[in-house]
């Protein structure tokens, strides 16, 4: 995949990137690298406080990318509780470092270690994703050269240029966010996205990055973006076509001040689910609008099913056929 720069802007896409709220705890920076691009960012870094949480969620493909195998052994590392050291998401376009073999390995744990040094965090806390086209190898060099200057410019203000640099096919940057009242607290949320081609559930060729200045403990934070996920990156279609790439990923960084969730249930909890749900629905019709070709956008209803499962089934059913 790469920019058309003469591609025309989707017929559907926002007057301007959304103003979104500033998550304490989280700091961007978006760099140009060079991977496959000439004249734009294509490389951008979030890191995130120490004590954080993180969860996540993957394409469900048999050949997931070296990154997606990484993210995945990661979050299952860090599950056990907060991140005592703070984390990082490094995250490239132009390549997907997909079907690469020994050298797309090799390729994130350059990375990784890179952005490790530059952090003076552990090599394990660092989530790396990459974006682009398939079975090239990732010249992980380029990325690690503009480290220094990535962790440099590290700002809370950065979120809009992070959403441009992971842009391929995608013809404008996808951002939303919203706040909730948890223990009489406000807590933020933000996110960013990617994505216009080969989007079918499970996921899609896509990307995104949520932030959240909750505090939230991470079996909730990964139950509850597991559920919300399927009703929203899950539940969207382009072009029936899976990918190799496919990550979601939730952060929460307990800077808001307000009482921990550490559990499915009680108004604070949810007050904070539906403000989550909506920034991911959000997420998710824009990366639709953005889909390539794309000229109508249309969602399927379905009543009387014996379950969400069953819905879904019959509703991608009916929006994959060609009919």
């Amino acid at each position: 995949m790469a920019i058309d720069a003469s591609a025309p802007l989707s017929p559907f896409a926002p007057a301007a990137f959304p103003e979104l709220p500033v998550v304490a705890g989280v700091r961007f920076a978006a760099a140009a690298a060079g991977v496959r691009y000439v004249g734009r960012d294509d490389v951008m870094l979030a890191a995130a406080a120490p004590g954080c949480t993180v969860a996540g969620t993957f394409t469900r493909s048999s050949t997931r990318s070296a990154p997606v195998l990484w993210c995945e052994a990661r979050l299952g590392a860090l599950s056990g509780g907060p991140v005592r050291e703070g984390l990082a998401i490094l995250v490239n376009s132009g390549n997907a470092n997909a079907f690469t073999g020994r050298a797309g390995e090799a390729a994130v744990r350059a990375v990784t270690e890179a952005t490790a040094r530059a952090l003076d965090i552990p090599a394990g806390n660092v989530f790396n994703a990459s974006t682009g086209v398939i079975g090239e190898p990732l010249p992980a060099e380029r990325i690690t050269a503009r480290l220094p200057e990535l962790a440099a410019g590290l700002s809370e203000k950065a979120i809009e240029r992070a959403a441009r640099a992971i842009m391929t096919t995608d013809t404008f940057p996808k951002g939303a966010g919203d706040t909730a009242e948890v223990g009489g607290r406000e807590v933020r949320i933000a996110g960013i996205a990617k994505g216009s081609g080969m989007i079918a559930p499970d996921m899609a060729t896509m990307l995104a990055f949520v932030f959240t200045d909750a505090a939230v403990a991470q079996p909730v934070l990964q139950r509850t973006l597991r559920d919300l996920v399927d009703r929203s990156f899950n539940a969207i279609t382009v072009d029936s076509d899976t990918s190799t790439s496919d990550t979601v990923l939730l952060v929460a960084t307990g800077r808001s001040g307000a009482p921990p969730i550490t559990a499915r249930r009680g108004a604070a909890y949810r007050a904070f689910r539906k403000a989550l749900a909506g920034v991911l629905h959000d997420l998710a019709l824009q990366i639709v609008k953005d889909g390539e070709g794309v000229s109508k956008i249309f969602s399927v209803t379905v009543t009387g099913a014996r379950s969400d499962r069953a819905a879904r089934r019959i509703g991608l059913a009916i929006a994959n056929s060609p009919l």
